[in-house]
């Protein structure tokens, strides 16, 4: 993403409403049963919300705030191999990302045999890898923000 789609990105209101979209696109997978096809266009809709959504939201007022901190620390792990962060940080998005993921087997399954203790499983999971995700970019950024002035001019 370009600077300005970064720091439109980091409004909390990205974050808040990024996150809140997984149960509005499960129900809607989940929903073919009722509403047949249609149920298809509701999950693009929603697919289309995603990919815009970094974009949607002015540049925040401030990005002293755990949301925007998280993106912003979201920002320096995608730079990793231009700046390197400290290996614990490394090794903790790595496994949590691998945790995030492992959700979505389940999830899969789940919406596909309509099984929803599958489903809700795949969903924890997913959500409790991101979650934790976020918390350590926050982590992240506040301490890679002391050590190179390009991030530290991010927060204001």
């Amino acid at each position: 993403m370009k600077d300005e789609t970064w720091e439109k990105h980091a409004n909390p209101m990205s974050v808040w409403t990024r996150m809140i979209t997984l149960p509005f696109l499960v129900f809607a997978i989940w929903s073919r049963v009722w509403i047949s096809w249609y149920a298809w266009i509701i999950v693009g809709l929603l697919v289309i919300w995603l990919i815009l959504n970094p974009k949607a939201f002015k540049k925040p007022k401030s990005t002293k705030n755990w949301a925007s901190k998280a993106v912003l620390g979201e920002r320096v792990w995608i730079n990793r191999k231009k700046v390197p962060i400290p290996k614990e940080y490394a090794f903790m998005a790595m496994l949590l990302n691998t945790i995030n993921g492992s959700g979505l087997p389940f999830l899969i399954y789940g919406l596909y045999s309509f099984h929803f203790w599958t489903t809700l499983l795949g969903m924890v999971l997913i959500y409790a890898g991101k979650m934790w995700f976020l918390d350590r970019m926050v982590y992240l950024f506040e301490n890679m923000k002391e050590k190179h002035t390009e991030y530290s001019n991010w927060e204001y």
